[in-house]
């Protein structure tokens, strides 16, 4: 099924237009920062995000300039967080091309990030709707605080869902719950159906993370990374949380500290993947997404009335679950 086109049919042109204010915004006439900006600019990606917003702006309304603006900002503030975050994990590739900081290096990177981030204030501050501003800044302070966050688990001698779930509502789900709330804000949505289009879309970036994580446990040319590659960086996803509680061995403990230590190597990796197969941690993790789908569906049930809208946001959670990158 193409999910990409059902998704996209009711908001076709209002995500052209998106699309053509996105990138005038990351151009500029000097040569160095021009060529970093056309360099992300070529990354593209599927726009998930955006379009989260013009449907939840559709579903409540209408896609006005001001839903615009706030999609490109919501986007510049997510691109420019990637940007210093490949600086800080020292990333070398970013959706299969290099990173920024490969390219030029770590202070052209981090200035250009701050470049990106402030013309996300700029176009923000555009839609002139005083809450909108103030849910972007949050959500800045949010997706930090979630790097500090996770940083500071590594060092955790604690494995558990509960820090899991924590970060991940702070990194991943913080942005879909910012674009759904955004979108119903920016098309004069009520106190009570932005707070629905925000759990929505929390509900939503926990079940995207979640398929992210399973990736992980998987060799995929799609994927764009190898198996293992987060356990690498000192990371514990759930399907190895769940694993690991519910079979106590301490074998396989030892070497989840030695994860969090940074002292594994690529055979204990392998030797932990599989164990986590074979634990059951990937059918847990598949539930609880499955969990997570199940509250997006009841929530385009009861508040999304439009046909075109309801099957693009059904085909949206359905992608979410189903893709293979």
């Amino acid at each position: 099924m193409d999910y990409l086109h059902l998704i996209k049919q009711p908001i076709e042109q209002e995500l052209l237009d998106f699309i053509e204010l996105f990138n005038s915004s990351l151009q500029h006439e000097d040569g160095l920062l021009s060529s970093a900006l056309s360099h992300i600019r070529q990354r593209g990606g599927k726009r998930m995000r955006p379009m989260l917003i013009l449907l939840m702006a559709k579903n409540y309304g209408e896609v006005t300039q001001v839903s615009q603006h706030a999609a490109v900002g919501l986007e510049l503030l997510h691109t420019a967080s990637l940007v210093h975050d490949d600086v800080v994990d020292e990333s070398q590739e970013r959706r299969g091309q290099a990173s920024v900081n490969a390219s030029y290096n770590n202070k052209v990177a981090v200035l250009v990030g701050d470049y990106i981030l402030s013309t996300a204030l700029l176009h923000v501050a555009k839609t002139g709707n005083k809450r909108i501003v103030e849910y972007l800044a949050e959500l800045g302070r949010t997706l930090a605080a979630g790097e500090i966050l996770q940083l500071t688990n590594i060092r955790n001698q604690e494995i558990s869902e509960e820090v899991y779930y924590q970060i991940i509502k702070n990194k991943t789900a913080a942005l879909f719950e910012a674009c759904a709330a955004i979108g119903a804000l920016s098309a004069g949505a009520g106190e009570d159906d932005v707070f629905k289009a925000g759990q929505f879309g929390q509900d939503l970036g926990i079940m995207f993370q979640i398929r992210d994580d399973i990736f992980d446990y998987y060799d995929s040319q799609e994927i764009g990374k190898p198996t293992g590659a987060d356990m690498a960086e000192g990371k514990l996803t759930l399907p190895v949380i769940y694993a690991l509680n519910s079979n106590k061995m301490d074998s396989m403990m030892n070497l989840a500290l030695k994860v969090k230590q940074g002292g594994v190597n690529a055979d204990e990796i392998a030797v932990l993947v599989e164990f986590s197969k074979k634990a059951g941690g990937i059918e847990y993790a598949e539930q609880r997404m499955r969990d997570y789908h199940r509250l997006c569906q009841k929530y385009i049930d009861e508040n999304v009335k439009d046909k075109s809208i309801s099957d693009a946001l059904t085909a949206y959670i359905d992608f979410v679950i189903e893709r293979k990158s």
